[in-house]
């Protein structure tokens, strides 16, 4: 079969299509273009995403709220890879750097329509349901089609000998239950409600530094108050993240290196290694909103040489942040290994982060999560 041209690939189901609000608009409303039954005059101009582009794109024109801050939203603007970057690398090495980030990262970003009509194009792309626009979007095909690795199995149970989620198992709760829309169209929401977000002292410096949303205490609001039938909630208060207690094992990773590929052209990478692990480290970083002493921690796919191919020594930093970093692992129980006795953690040194499970070459920088002393039995 000869390749179809690209007007050939569209597929709109006009009767479900046509009976939705963005039906009513006519085709050149969203996608510019000349409406005309010739195919070339149809197509001149014409937009293939429109809502590409931030503030500038087409959904903002009746989306106004959501589109606001949008291009400032993690899934946008990707800053938590940059707040690693610039940590761990020094100002000459940017343009190598940004070289490499347009190769093997921004493709991840979203657009509006990554969400809300078709699979992310990081995935294959393709229409959700014949071009019609989905408030909400497909746990499967467009939350978990990138957040699949870690969250996605995680939280579904495809873990071997792991149960999924109990927010998922019992609760049937999709993504959307907990991250909510003005979350995901603007990360700084929470902030703005109490602090003008423009000063640099409530600028976030990554996703454990301000506030917790959605937080375990916004629906189970009685724990760790007087009256919990729990004492140990109360024992342990903001000694202990959730997930210290209620986690199970998640995925770690080791060492991605990213390069060109000789034979295709095309840029790839490889990790090392991933595996299931679960450890209890310190707080790298205790807040406001994250006073914890202990958080569960797993090990993030960065090495010193992961960017070798664009350059030497790339990160002369990177030790400046722990390769065992916090953690929010999304396979919550009710019932745990760790809830079982107090002598499942007290006294326990198989699941705390201790120096002796940390690759030599990597004690420096985990220094802040590494315990120095497991907690001794009550």
């Amino acid at each position: 079969m000869a390749p179809l041209e690209p007007w050939e690939k569209v597929f709109v189901t006009s009767d479900e299509f046509l009976a939705t609000a963005h039906g009513e608009l006519a085709c050149t409303y969203c996608h510019l273009g000349e409406q005309s039954a010739d195919m070339e005059v149809a197509h001149t101009g014409m937009i293939a995403d429109p809502s590409a582009g931030g503030k500038s794109n087409t959904c903002a024109t009746c989306h106004g709220d959501q589109s606001e801050h949008f291009e400032e939203s993690l899934h946008v603007s990707l800053s938590g890879y940059w707040d690693a970057l610039n940590a761990r690398s020094a100002p000459e090495n940017h343009p190598a750097l940004e070289e490499m980030f347009g190769n093997h990262c921004s493709s991840c970003h979203t657009t509006c329509g990554d969400c809300h009509i078709s699979q992310p194009g990081s995935v294959g792309g393709g229409f959700i349901s014949g071009h019609v626009i989905n408030k909400t979007p497909s746990m499967t095909r467009n939350c978990t089609a990138c957040h699949g690795s870690r969250v996605g199995n995680a939280y579904l149970g495809k873990n071997e000998e792991i149960p999924g989620d109990v927010h998922f198992r019992q609760g049937r709760m999709n993504c959307v239950a907990c991250h909510t829309g003005a979350d995901m169209h603007d990360s700084n929401a929470a902030c703005a409600e109490c602090h003008d977000t423009t000063q640099a002292a409530y600028q976030a410096t990554n996703r454990y530094s301000g506030a917790q949303i959605p937080s375990c205490e916004s629906c189970h609001e009685q724990v760790g108050k007087s009256g919990d039938p729990i004492i140990q909630h109360i024992l342990h208060g903001d000694k202990l993240a959730c997930q210290v207690c209620h986690s199970v094992s998640y995925t770690s990773c080791d060492g991605c290196h990213v390069a060109i590929s000789e034979k295709s052209g095309n840029p790839f990478f490889e990790t090392q290694a991933t595996y299931l692990s679960f450890f209890i480290g310190r707080n790298p970083d205790p807040n406001f909103h994250r006073p914890y002493e202990y958080v569960v921690v797993r090990h993030v796919p960065a090495a010193s040489t992961s960017y070798e191919h664009y350059g030497e020594n790339l990160l002369p930093n990177f030790d400046a942040l722990p390769t065992w970093a916090y953690a929010t692992p999304h396979n919550i129980q009710r019932k745990t290994p760790q809830t079982a006795s107090c002598n499942a953690c007290h006294g326990n040194p198989d699941i705390f982060l201790t120096e002796d499970k940390v690759s030599p070459e990597e004690l420096q920088a985990n220094q802040p999560v590494i315990v120095p002393e497991v907690p001794s039995v009550p």
